[in-house]
């Protein structure tokens, strides 16, 4: 073989080589087919029309944070949407057999399940936040000694002050049954902060738009979208509808809206 035939045949083996990269390129960033990830032709999506305001029945209708979350995605991805109501422990039973393609319940991400659903990114944070009266300086949760703080007892709230005590923290307890009194006794100056979780505050600071407060979150508690693991034509599809909506502020203001 001549030196030219080496070369000649080295060249078309590079040629040979770079077509099947591309090949192999094209293939993992082509879109996401819409017939593959959605055969039915619509978006099939499991709520929990028990939990307002993410969803529940507004004369003989689902509405919601959820509902329209779901509402704005099928837009997105082009597809009609059809709601398919469960009890809130049924819900990963109906996404594994296939009766829907995907939840969108006020999910928090749970490990545990991760062999069986794929979770999209976070749509909203239930985390616990500390907050407080504004135009002090906040209140910061690596200075807490000293420190009355009220918080719902036996909740999330409570656990996290017993963790802060076992790391050093003397804090001034004060205990109430529901967090909306937690923050009733901050708005009123009986404590110095209070301690609640992210749908609390939202809750509460909506009824009471004149009322001023700053805070900060001290835990994280994503909730996201449910897809089957299996189905990832799927879950490409709507992980990239929510980014989508994310990015131009659509999400921000559904949740301003229900919240």
């Amino acid at each position: 073989m001549t030196q030219r035939d080496v070369t000649k045949l080295a060249r078309t083996t590079a040629a040979a080589v770079m077509l099947v990269l591309l090949a192999a390129v094209w293939r993992h960033y082509q879109p996401p087919n819409r017939n593959i990830a959605f055969p039915a032709g619509e978006i099939r999506i499991g709520v929990d029309g028990s939990y307002p305001p993410f969803a529940f029945d507004e004369a003989g209708n689902l509405a919601g944070l959820d509902i329209e979350l779901g509402e704005a995605i099928a837009g997105e991805i082009g597809l009609p949407v059809r709601y398919v109501n469960i009890s809130f422990y049924g819900l990963y039973d109906a996404l594994i057999t296939g009766e829907v393609d995907l939840l969108i319940a006020a999910l928090r991400v749970d490990p545990a399940r991760t062999n069986a659903a794929r979770y999209t990114e976070p749509y909203f944070d239930d985390g616990l936040v500390l907050v407080s009266a504004p135009g002090n300086r906040p209140i910061s949760a690596d200075a807490l000694s000293g420190v009355a703080i009220a918080y719902e007892f036996a909740s999330r709230a409570d656990s996290r002050i017993r963790r802060w005590e076992s790391d050093g923290h003397v804090i001034a307890r004060m205990p109430y049954e529901l967090s909306t009194y937690a923050l009733d006794a901050l708005r009123l100056g009986q404590a110095d902060a209070a301690l609640v979780d992210a749908i609390s505050l939202r809750l509460y600071a909506r009824e009471r738009r004149e009322w001023q407060y700053q805070h900060q979150f001290v835990s994280r508690e994503p909730y996201a979208i449910a897809v089957r693991i299996d189905r990832d034509e799927a879950f490409k599809l709507v992980d990239r509808a929510l980014s989508t909506l994310k990015e131009s502020g659509e999400v921000a203001r559904i949740v301003a809206k229900w919240f």
